[in-house]
């Protein structure tokens, strides 16, 4: 499973209410590369689900996860955190083994 601070649910249907078709949903990933060796992938996706997804919906946000990411993203919580060099998502991954300083890659 994977958990969306509500920062987080919050900034994801800003961005959503932002599109010119409102009805999309989350799409999160993991693909080989940067610093540590994986990188989180994050954007809008159309809401219907490909073969092999796994479907989460949190607070009205649909938040979709192909099979392979799963493998690498399971009990991640997503925040949103805001400060003065701007901010971003967080990923708070218990299945990284280590992390980058950036906090954008993650070794398993």
């Amino acid at each position: 499973m994977i958990t969306l601070s509500p920062a987080a649910v919050q900034e994801a249907k800003r961005l959503v209410s932002q599109q010119s078709t409102p009805n999309v949903a989350l799409r999160l990933g993991v693909k080989g590369g940067g610093c540590s060796g994986f990188s989180y992938q994050m954007g809008l996706d159309d809401p219907t689900p490909k073969q092999y997804d796994q479907v989460f919906e949190q607070d009205g946000v649909k938040v979709l996860v192909d099979a392979k990411s799963h493998l690498y993203l399971d009990g991640t919580t997503i925040d949103f955190k805001t400060d003065v060099m701007g901010g971003g998502f967080e990923f708070q991954n218990p299945l990284a083994k280590k992390s980058c300083g950036c906090g954008h890659s993650f070794s398993a």
